[in-house]
């Protein structure tokens, strides 16, 4: 991964609404192919390593699980680079804490950035939908990890599990990561924020990590398609949350995200 300043659009260049998706962008035959190609040796690759995992996860504390889990991000993230063409630029490690948990959130436009995060923060536990456990190998591994699931469709309960459970795993030194848009967004488009995650931060005491990316330009959400260009990282300063209100903070990070929301990088060919 290269490190350096990633360009930014002001604020008010990225949109507030997830009503306008942009349009497709063409594919030729060769990203198609490319494409098609990453999908079948990632769910194969899934099918090979979900068994070792499981076999050795009694034996592995969690921090040995959580690690050999995400070779399989490895691997993907390997494979996106060298056949689909997708390079990753990141601004800010030197901001991620390594000495406590801290509640990330980040922009959500694409599964990449639940894969990848979870090797840039770690160990850390992500939010998610309780359906996603039930996929094949790769649901099952996740399971692995200290998930915290929910029923978003249950309001109040689901907040009182991420409230409960994301203190708990605060405690233990594991970072907590909450999408506040809640799902996915079209590219160059940030949705609205809940407060959730901000709710986590304000009632532990807990900074927040923020997060702003643009991997829906490479890997957009409900597509097959994987892009060739470059995603951009930008991490911030860990924000405050005492003496702060969950609106407040919210706020705050809301517009640390839009202001740091990187310019779509031009197709790598």
């Amino acid at each position: 991964m290269r490190h350096q300043r990633a360009a930014q659009t002001s604020p008010d260049n990225v949109s507030a609404s997830t009503s306008k998706a942009n349009p497709k962008r063409p594919a030729s035959a060769s990203i198609r192919l490319r494409s098609l190609i990453f999908v079948v040796l990632s769910a194969a690759l899934a099918m090979l390593h979900a068994p070792l995992v499981f076999l050795t996860a009694p034996f592995l504390s969690f921090e040995q699980r959580y690690r050999f889990v995400n070779v399989w991000s490895l691997v993907i993230m390997w494979l996106l680079r060298h056949l689909n063409g997708v390079r990753i630029e990141v601004e800010g490690c030197a901001h991620i804490p390594r000495d406590r948990g801290v509640v990330l959130m980040p922009n959500h436009q694409s599964p990449w950035e639940t894969f990848y995060l979870q090797l840039l923060v770690s160990p850390q536990a992500t939010i998610l939908k309780k359906e996603l456990l039930w996929i094949p190998f790769f649901g099952w591994g996740l399971a692995l990890l200290k998930p915290i699931a929910i029923n978003r469709s249950m309001g109040s309960q689901a907040l009182k599990t991420i409230l409960r459970e994301g203190a708990a795993r605060l405690a233990e030194g594991i970072s907590v990561t909450i999408f506040p848009e809640g799902t996915r967004q079209p590219p160059g488009t940030i949705g609205r924020f809940n407060s959730g995650g901000a709710m986590l931060a304000t009632r532990t005491g807990a900074d927040v990590l923020p997060v702003a990316h643009n991997s829906g330009d490479c890997w957009p959400a409900r597509s097959l398609m994987r892009y060739p260009g470059t995603i951009r990282v930008v991490i911030g300063e860990p924000i405050a949350s005492k003496g702060k209100t969950a609106k407040a903070l919210t706020a705050e990070v809301e517009q640390w995200i839009r202001a740091h929301y990187p310019v779509a990088a031009a197709p790598a060919g």
